[in-house]
């Protein structure tokens, strides 16, 4: 699946991926349409096209089908693009969308102008596998937060309050303080918190699973206090190949967490951070920054910075805290994936005393 801005294919097809119908446009080198049309996005019915088709150059964009149909376009000799739809907006910004535009655009561009594609690299199968994991477990703590809310609001109403204390603690904890009047309607919500539990156990018993046995680089990044199984999985099956990264400061950028630029003459407005990149890992590097900002963590370089902004007082100080620590834990973690040394928390102060 190289992706290389010379074509000497005799053909380049760009394929609009729907989920149950593409368009693709084939184009010869000169740009005249050889032939278009549909089909059932399906694994057998866009394999048996590549099979009839000629060697060339395939041009999809990054979506849900996009790494299963790459493959079966590698496997019948066919280069692929994967353009990056968050980058190459000509078709999402279209005045004329239509599948089949969409399939003429990515052919032609494809053949002449590929590098404005912004092409990705899909990942292994190993670390989307991975990915589904640490997004399934996300997507279950995020309902069961939902749930608690519910529970706490419904209580709230009825002029009562519950007791503050961890998700993992709230169902022991509140079970028998539900006001008798709600007990049949809130009652049933407690099964389903504890097989919710149940579930987050079970996805984090498979998590250390595949860090012992899959992913042993994890090692290296969990020496760093605060970062556990899932923050460490997470940024290895999302960055997958450290090295495509010419600096670590380059990861901050990848991962969302570098605030937005939109400078215009004298003007350079503060905007928020980016959020590009997974949510997940985002989501967990935030979560790890939280807690080396916090009371319980140990000391090292990370808390001492976090401190220093902190020491500028309020609670938008602290936020933007937690967001430069999740950036630096992002491009140490980086470091780390890269040279394998062993983790010094207090490296940087110590030069500094010296």
């Amino acid at each position: 699946m190289t992706q290389n801005s010379k074509n000497d294919f005799p053909r380049t097809i760009g394929m609009d991926l729907g989920a149950t119908s593409s368009s693709f446009c084939s184009v010869d080198p000169g740009g005249v349409i050889l032939d278009e049309g549909a089909l059932k996005t399906t694994q057998e019915e866009i394999g048996a096209f590549f099979e009839q088709a000629p060697p060339s150059r395939v041009v999809i964009e990054a979506s849900g089908p996009s790494r299963w149909v790459a493959v079966l376009a590698a496997e019948h000799e066919h280069e692929v693009i994967v353009a990056n739809p968050r980058d190459f907006k000509l078709i999402s910004h279209s005045h004329r969308k239509t599948d089949r535009n969409d399939a003429r655009i990515l052919a032609e561009f494809g053949q002449f102008r590929p590098n404005l594609l912004k092409p990705v690299q899909l990942r292994g199968l190993k670390c989307q596998i991975a990915r589904t994991t640490l997004a399934a477990r996300s997507h279950v703590v995020r309902q069961r937060t939902l749930l608690i809310n519910l529970i706490r609001a419904q209580v709230r109403n009825m002029g009562q309050s519950l007791p503050t204390g961890s998700a993992s603690s709230f169902s022991r904890k509140v079970k028998d303080l539900i006001p008798a009047a709600l007990r049949p309607a809130l009652g049933p919500l407690f099964l389903v918190l504890d097989a919710m539990m149940e579930t987050i156990a079970a996805y984090d018993r498979e998590i250390e699973r595949l860090c012992e046995e899959d992913f042993q680089e994890t090692k290296v990044l969990r020496q760093v206090n605060g970062v556990g199984p899932n923050t460490a999985l997470a940024f290895i099956a999302t960055i997958e190949d450290p090295s495509r990264f010419a600096k670590s400061r380059d990861v901050g950028a990848y991962v969302g967490l570098v605030s937005k630029s939109r400078s215009s003459g004298s003007k350079d407005p503060q905007l928020r951070i980016s959020k590009r990149g997974d949510k997940v890992l985002r989501r967990l590097l935030v979560t790890s920054a939280t807690y080396i900002c916090g009371p319980r963590s140990k000391d090292s370089d990370l808390k001492r910075f976090a401190m220093r902004l902190q020491e500028r007082g309020g609670q938008s100080a602290k936020a933007k805290a937690r967001i430069a620590v999740a950036r630096k834990l992002s491009v140490l973690l980086h470091r780390l994936l890269i040279t394998g040394e062993v983790y010094e928390p207090l490296r940087n102060s110590a030069k500094l005393a010296a």
